[in-house]
């Protein structure tokens, strides 16, 4: 009994041991069988040995793979990480400029209006609604459900204003405010169609004025004055006063409007270019504009300020004090370009000779003063020009002394050889009409004679 009992304990014993060893080459490696296993094995024959070893090969082998399986996918991780973040790096300026270029008006989208209420404001762009035509298309009268009067600016497919400047001139004047700036209320897009849509200016623009002989006599100087000094604020305010820096690029009789109390209003910003606080000058290879009231550094560099506004704002005034279009000055049987007879006549002390007979004898002094400002302004030193605020200062101010102004910056004795010189014309016998344009552009038409 005793010996079959020691047996049977010797037989379970090695049973047991077995068992331990069988489960060492199973696939579940538990530390507490990894360290049982050499124990176990210790008191066997040799012939398990090799088992418990092949055991140990196989769960190194295993977590040798899974670690590098893991490692390796931590790499292509990492990697696609860092190639994301470098492609998203590349495109999104990419897709940020795309989107802006796309949604330029996306900021005033508010400001949209539904195509059939302007049909219907405009009676279906009738022709008696029609306030006038330009190079850029036609500018109709209508009146919305509410009874406000507006001017839709109705830019024609064949005008030359493309999306740029149709985008441009939305941003700019939407985010502009002055009392001497046109109101945009909106604008329109559908399918071909693009209009603006201003407020009602009732007494056209100023062209329509100082350039007809009934209609300059309703301008006395006083009246004159106001509408210079009016110009003068809203450029002011575009230059230096607003959260932007603006610069026009076509300011001339024809884009200043005036309201039913003859308040000018400073219109038609589809040429206006955006300056940034520290920026002075900027150039374009795509000069656009209208000729006579361009800066000669504008017309034969490209480089434009705000001292090419200040040029165009002298030339306006010029304009403005004798009622005469700036490239067909008529003193007598001459004809001349308005700075040419502005400087000799200053010259020899009969500026006075340059004077609108229809403004009398009163304010010589206050209008040979704006003759002086205006050579000041057009002076062919562009540094020399003063800036809006400074002849803001001079205007209304008497106590201020004025600079003595230097030649005028115009090309003298030189007539139109051939299409697209760059010269300013002198005296000649040719109609306006008979005159090449210059350039036509977005917005209008450039030409010798301005609208």
């Amino acid at each position: 009994m005793m010996m079959s009992e020691a047996s049977l304990s010797s037989r379970q014993h090695t049973a047991y041991t077995k068992v331990g060893c069988l489960a060492l080459v199973c696939p579940a490696p538990l530390p507490a069988v990894l360290y049982q296993c050499p124990e176990l094995a210790f008191d066997q024959p040799s012939t398990d040995t090799p088992e418990c070893e092949n055991g140990n090969n196989t769960i190194r082998t295993v977590i040798i793979a899974i670690a590098s399986v893991v490692g390796l996918l931590i790499l292509i991780i990492i990697s696609v990480c860092i190639f994301m973040r470098r492609r998203r790096n590349i495109h999104i300026p990419l897709k940020v400029e795309t989107a802006a270029a796309d949604n330029e008006i996306s900021g005033v989208d508010s400001l949209q209006f539904d195509f059939d209420s302007i049909l219907v404001a405009t009676d279906n762009f009738s022709d008696v609604k029609k306030l006038g035509q330009g190079g850029f298309g036609a500018v109709y009268k209508g009146q919305l459900p509410n009874g406000e009067e507006i001017a839709v600016k109705r830019l024609s497919k064949g005008s030359g204003q493309g999306d740029l400047e149709f985008k441009t001139e939305v941003q700019l004047v939407a985010k502009l405010q002055h009392r001497n700036l046109v109101r945009l209320f909106g604008f329109c897009l559908h399918g071909q169609e693009r209009l603006l849509i201003y407020e009602f200016v009732p007494n056209a623009s100023l062209d329509h004025f100082i350039f007809d002989r009934i209609r300059r006599a309703q301008l006395d100087w006083e009246a004159r004055f106001k509408i210079i000094q009016g110009i003068v604020r809203g450029l002011l305010y575009l230059h230096e006063d607003s959260r932007l820096r603006i610069i026009h690029r076509d300011l001339k009789a024809s884009n200043v409007l005036l309201d039913a109390e003859m308040v000018p209003k400073i219109a038609d910003f589809g040429m206006a270019r955006l300056f940034g606080q520290d920026e002075t000058q900027r150039s374009t290879s795509r000069i656009v504009g209208t000729y006579g009231y361009m800066a000669p550094e504008y017309v034969i560099n490209g480089q434009f300020s705000v001292k090419s506004d200040v040029f165009s704002f002298g030339v306006l005034l010029l304009e403005i004090i004798s009622g005469q279009k700036n490239n067909s000055f008529h003193h007598g049987e001459d004809e001349e370009y308005i700075l040419s007879f502005a400087w000799k006549s200053w010259r020899e002390g009969t500026a006075l000779n340059m004077v609108d007979p229809t403004l009398g004898d009163g304010s010589r002094n206050e209008i040979m003063r704006c003759i002086h400002i205006a050579l000041l302004c057009v002076q062919q030193n562009v540094a020399a020009r003063p800036t809006m605020a400074s002849v803001a200062l001079m205007l209304n101010s008497f106590s201020t002394t004025l600079a003595v102004p230097s030649q005028p910056a115009f090309l003298m004795q030189s007539n139109f050889e051939s299409e697209g010189s760059l010269s300013f014309p002198s005296t000649s016998n040719k109609s306006s009409t008979e005159l090449p344009p210059f350039s036509r552009n977005e917005v209008t038409i450039s030409e010798l004679s301005p609208r």
